[in-house]
């Protein structure tokens, strides 16, 4: 009995061993792992932080740019700069042919981004860089000028010759029986002058080759008046035209408008399509303008007028403004009109108001430079005297102020920012200003 218990044991034990042997050779079962997360899920999350980051970083970007932008448009709108560096300069007097001497200068025009030299003995038409394009001499006792466009117009005030040119050069000469008052011209080349006699003043047009066209607008102070200004449209179709005329023994004003194209040749013979004479009433108007093919001003003693020629046949007022004191200066581009007026209340003597060609009002400023010339140069206000010249800008900041060593006689635009442009009877010269 004892044996066999005995061998029990040991089969046992044997068991025991195989079994402890087994487990070191064969590993147990691994416990079962937990179900992985789905993939898409995954991929859908690792997405929504990659987007997420991708618009921190460009709202940063963003931010950082607007910051930027946002300097810069300070710092360029309200920066003023006190000193400037000669570019260049060339001399301008020797490209004249005849208008060799300063006696004879008479001024500037601008003509596109280049400007026009005219004087008594001949014309110049004189790139940005000083460079003399080309000259047309004549001889005039007292020479006036125009632009519109692409031309220019040079005629002899109480004289009797009218240049007409463009940018390569006078295209004719037109010749008048009568002294020439006043002249124009439209984009197109079409030129117009007022001549007069003892009795009687006639508008009247020229081709661009100087044949006189068979238009003419005649007129008496006792009747319709004796015109002050006028101006072509830059389509040459329509006509702005200021009188003065005698109403019950008194002097009054109206504007009227002319169009040349088949809506105003079935208007009227003379081919009136609108007039305005309650408005003027008691002014004298001394300036008209056609700013664009639709919009012009007239400019009273007393402030300005706005007008559109959106409807062809019936040209309307859009506004008017009335000067809050003598009017000093009036100064106009295709895109701005200005008028600098007596200030006689505060401590500065002028007070300047800016309008766009529809007669909204840009800007009023008021200043105590003793200026003689001013004009717009884009979206900037020259103003000089003999050696000042001061530009603002049209948010009314004072972007320069500087003294020259010569006379001022033209201010114009560079072909850079902050170049400008200075001219005198001799010589031109480009500014870089500088801080």
């Amino acid at each position: 009995m004892d044996e066999k218990n005995t061998m029990n044991r040991d089969t046992l034990n044997r068991e025991m061993k195989k079994q402890q042997l087994r487990r070191q050779i064969v590993p147990p079962p691994a416990a079962a792992l937990p179900e992985p997360e789905s993939s898409e899920e995954e991929l859908r999350e690792a997405h929504k932080k990659a987007v997420r980051r991708r618009m921190v970083i460009a709202i940063v970007i963003l931010v950082i740019v607007a910051a930027g932008a946002a300097g810069f448009f300070y710092w360029s709108r309200y920066h003023e700069y006190t000193e400037y560096a000669v570019s260049w300069e060339a001399d301008i007097l020797a490209g004249d042919g005849e208008a060799r001497t300063e006696s004879s200068f008479t001024g500037y025009v601008d003509f596109g981004s280049n400007i026009i030299k005219y004087t008594k003995d001949g014309a110049s038409y004189i790139d940005s860089r000083g460079k003399t394009i080309w000259v047309q001499t004549y001889e005039m006792k007292s020479p006036i000028a125009a632009v519109n466009g692409d031309y220019a117009v040079i005629a002899d005030q109480q004289g009797n010759s009218i240049y007409i040119c463009n940018e390569e050069g006078c295209q004719g000469v037109a010749t008048t029986l009568l002294p020439i008052v006043k002249v124009t011209v439209s984009a197109q080349g079409v030129a117009g002058a007022i001549l007069e006699d003892a009795n009687s003043n006639y508008i009247t047009w020229f081709r661009r080759d100087g044949q006189q066209l068979d238009i003419t607008i005649k007129s008496r102070l006792s009747g319709d008046g004796y015109p002050l200004d006028f101006s072509f449209s830059p389509d040459g179709n329509k006509v702005i035209c200021s009188y003065v005329y005698l109403n019950n023994g008194m002097m009054d004003s109206r504007v009227v408008f002319y169009d040349f194209s088949e809506i105003g040749k079935n208007t009227s013979p003379k081919r009136l399509v609108g007039g305005f004479d309650d408005i003027f009433s008691g002014t004298i108007v001394p300036r008209v303008r056609f700013l664009t093919d639709i919009y012009s001003f007239a400019c009273s003693d007393q402030g300005l007028t706005f007008f559109s020629s959106e409807n062809l046949a019936s040209p309307e007022v859009l506004a008017q403004t009335v000067a809050e004191g003598e009017i000093c200066s009036l100064f106009y581009s295709s895109e701005h009109v200005g008028i600098i007026v007596a200030n006689s209340e505060g401590e500065n003597p002028y007070h300047m108001e800016i309008y766009s060609p529809a007669g909204k009002l840009l800007l009023r400023r008021d200043f105590d430079f003793q200026y003689k010339e001013v004009s717009f140069g884009g979206d900037q206000i020259f103003l000089w005297n003999e050696d000042t010249l001061q530009i603002y800008n049209l948010a009314g900041t004072l972007k320069f102020s500087g003294t020259f060593d010569s006379t001022i006689s033209k201010v114009t635009r560079g072909r850079f920012p902050n170049t400008y442009i200075i001219t005198d009877p001799q010589r031109m010269r480009e500014i870089t200003l500088q801080r």
